[in-house]
């Protein structure tokens, strides 16, 4: 299986958008691991219970001492950096926020990663991109932060 990769450049607020996005691949019935650094995953958990007054975003943070059937219940994981192998029942959905590419791609069947407009989140999503395309992954560009 080849994974499919995404990048969506220019996002005004990763956050919001990423809370959108986790939204519409909820209601498909999708499950999605989501890694961010430690200060923007925090902000994403938060941001889940909220940013919808009529809705809740079903999500777990992978923690030590998470709730094992909390965990399969939920279809949103989210874990700070993926520097080894996914957990064990992971999803094959990853929405990355600006932690390192992952190692190794082989259990996830799309990767979308979503970078902010600014020069830091930029540059590392350009390191990104190459890191992508030297493992011979295609990848499709959305520019301008098209809403999710």
């Amino acid at each position: 299986m080849t994974t499919e990769v995404e990048f969506h450049t220019g996002v005004a607020d990763k956050v919001g958008f990423a809370c959108r996005l986790l939204r519409k691949a909820y209601r498909r019935g999708a499950r999605v691991l989501v890694t961010a650094p430690r200060d923007v995953l925090a902000l994403l958990d938060r941001e889940l219970w909220t940013f919808d007054e009529r809705e809740f975003v079903p999500h777990v943070r992978l923690a030590p001492g998470a709730s094992a059937a909390m965990v399969r219940r939920s279809p949103i994981w989210l874990v700070e950096a993926l520097d080894g192998p996914a957990p064990a029942g992971a999803p094959d959905v990853l929405v990355n926020l600006g932690a390192p590419a992952p190692p190794d791609l082989t259990p996830f069947a799309r990767v979308i990663e979503v970078v902010a407009s600014g020069a830091d989140d930029e540059g590392a999503g350009r390191e990104r991109w190459r890191d992508y395309r030297a493992r011979g992954l295609a990848v499709v560009h959305h520019a301008g932060g098209a809403r999710a």
